[in-house]
């Protein structure tokens, strides 16, 4: 691979755990310096330390992304300690899954998924946008979901948040083309970086899975049985199920090590034998 990360200056939000975690600690192996941002300070720190420990430079300030002020003190945080900001990556995401039905009990999450996922990304956007303009480039990643393809029971608020991911995305790389990059990542099902735990009613997830829930929900149940068969939990089977974060953290990765001239407008990463239909 090329090398284009050693010395950008990347801020990413939800780095506490999951594809924010990981995505940090692998830039910052490759050189990076990172501004990690979550409203979870105990696993932040966790996050920066883990870093450190390995030679790594790294920082990290609290921050709720559904306020504006707080993201753009995360901006002038990054500022004041590396002098700008190559890289902003929106990842902060919530995901409960829901019927319409599920109303009475859904409501409270799917109004704050509509907060983090929507609101956080524009807060994103407006706290990222002026230094990267000034400074004369930057490039803007946006956490969006295969999700977002088309609507599917299950999915119709978290969908809709992703969709809106989309719309502000694309607007934002027509209107600034040759000024800030704009990539959004539509992430598959990855069970194992725990955005699965904000699921309100678990049959949800046959949206995403249509005609092929029955088997990939027995899928998950061996493998939650330690009784997956080693074809389906091998990565480099063709039949394997489900992707480990890692890799879909080293394909984000990728997408930053890139020359300024190029950019990596959307892309999305499957597990050659998974079940999802979007």
């Amino acid at each position: 691979m090329t090398e284009h990360m050693k010395g950008k200056v990347i801020v990413i939000t939800g780095a506490a755990g999951g594809f924010g975690r990981l995505v940090s600690t692998k830039t910052a192996a490759m050189g990076a310096q990172v501004v990690c941002a979550d409203v979870n300070a105990a696993e932040l720190d966790i996050t920066v330390e883990s870093i450190v420990a390995q030679g790594g430079a790294a920082t990290a300030l609290v921050t709720d992304v559904t306020e504006l002020t707080q993201m753009q003190a995360l901006a002038g945080h990054a500022l004041d300690t590396y002098g700008r900001i190559d890289v902003w990556i929106n990842n902060a995401g919530t995901m409960p899954l829901a019927f319409h039905a599920d109303h009475a009990e859904a409501v409270p999450a799917w109004n704050r998924c509509i907060d983090i996922n929507i609101k956080g990304v524009m807060n994103g956007i407006i706290a990222a946008h002026d230094p990267m303009i000034e400074q004369g480039r930057g490039h803007i990643i946006n956490l969006s979901s295969i999700y977002s393809n088309f609507p599917v029971v299950g999915a119709g608020v978290y969908g809709a948040t992703k969709a809106a991911v989309n719309f502000l995305s694309d607007s934002l790389r027509v209107e600034s083309q040759g000024k800030i990059k704009v990539t959004v990542v539509k992430p598959t099902g990855v069970p194992a970086t725990g955005l699965g735990a904000g699921i309100v009613n678990p049959d949800a997830i046959v949206g995403i899975l249509g005609q092929n829930a029955p088997g990939y929900m027995q899928q998950m149940q061996a493998h939650a049985e330690g009784t997956l068969s080693s074809e389906s939990a091998d990565a480099n089977s063709i039949e394997y199920y489900a992707l480990e974060p890692g890799y879909l953290a080293d394909q984000i990765v990728s997408v930053i090590n890139q020359p300024w001239g190029v950019n990596v407008s959307e892309i999305t990463v499957r597990a050659s034998g998974d079940g999802y239909i979007l």
